[in-house]
């Protein structure tokens, strides 16, 4: 099984640099936005100034609003915001999307409203595709650049993983396979609160010390959920989840890590998205994941208090000494 033909629907950041790295093993490779002065302007400059503006993109990238050419696909991903997943998918189910094509989601989070992961909802409305899903420490500048990378593909079908792994592997990008298709999302998704929590302690300035526990602790507690809400605990472990989460609370291109980091220096919320101008995930699915792990009665403390700063405007360091006053606890609980 060989893809020759994949479509990225998602021109942010993230979808941008997942096209650039298609487009240097297929002969071509559409990108769907919605802006057509944007998709224009990357079609006459070969740049996405917006999300990627240091970026080069190849020849045999093409840029469209055109959604018709999903049915064209043999490879079709997924990469618009997580809010924006169940609309995209409602615009697409009626354009009669080939069966054989393979449908890979790439955001990481959580439905508010349902709990749902984004494999789930896509799969309500094609039931009849192979959906597949990629996480893993991916920031979209490095990829974009052809630093050395690696992911977690997770898929239930071995032949189709396989050929994912393959398409998605270059002498610098390296895939592994997963059929913990659960775990790898909530792996993805849930790190994202811990990127700003962990950006809220630089924002405090409270030292090394206190960022390690934090990190460590958090990943505890991402296990602990992940695997109350479906995953497997192991995969918590690798790239989707100790390896994004690592990426993403210390990298100066983490979103989320940046949201924190305001948050600790005392600006509002409103201003750091507003000064972001995209999208920063852990924001909305701070939200979704805590009525997640309320629904699961899972003990999630980090997850708490990152809540409380966020949406009951909690200032950050009262926050962390919520966390200081928990119960003492033995590690392995």
């Amino acid at each position: 099984m060989k893809f020759q033909n994949p479509v990225v629907v998602g021109s942010g950041s993230w979808g941008t640099a997942l096209a650039i790295f298609l487009a240097n093993k297929c002969r071509q490779v559409h990108l769907i936005g919605r802006d057509e002065r944007v998709t224009a302007a990357i079609n006459s400059t070969h740049c996405n100034e917006r999300y990627l503006p240091n970026s080069t993109l190849p020849q045999n990238l093409v840029a469209t609003t055109d959604l018709s050419l999903v049915t064209q696909a043999d490879l079709l991903l997924f990469v618009v915001p997580t809010k924006a997943t169940r609309s995209t998918a409602e615009k697409l189910v009626s354009l009669n999307i080939p069966e054989s094509a393979v449908i890979l989601s790439c955001a990481k989070g959580i439905e508010l409203a349902t709990g749902k992961r984004m494999s789930q909802i896509i799969g309500d409305y094609f039931p009849c595709n192979q959906i597949a899903v990629l996480s893993g420490p991916n920031h979209a500048e490095e990829i974009a650049e052809g630093l050395p990378a690696a992911a977690t593909i997770g898929c239930s079908n071995e032949e189709v993983g396989l050929a994912l792994q393959d398409i998605f592997a270059t002498d610098r990008f390296r895939s592994y396979t997963n059929h913990d298709i659960a775990g790898i999302e909530l792996g993805g998704a849930i790190k994202n609160v811990y990127a700003i929590a962990a950006g809220v302690t630089m924002g405090l300035k409270l030292g090394d010390n206190a960022i390690s526990a934090l990190v460590t602790r958090a990943l505890a507690e991402m296990t602990r959920l992940g695997t109350d809400l479906g995953g497997k605990t192991e995969t918590f472990a690798g790239l989707s989840g100790l390896g994004d989460l690592i990426a993403t609370c210390f990298s100066v291109h983490s979103r989320n890590h940046k949201v924190g980091l305001a948050l600790g220096q005392n600006r509002s919320l409103e201003e750091i998205v507003r000064e972001l101008g995209m999208v920063a995930e852990g924001v909305p699915n701070t939200r979704s994941i805590y009525e997640a792990a309320r629904r699961a009665g899972t003990r999630t403390p980090i997850l708490d208090v990152v809540y409380a700063v966020i949406y009951e405007n909690v200032p950050p360091a009262e926050a962390l000494d919520r966390l200081f006053r928990q119960v003492p606890r033995k590690e392995g609980e």
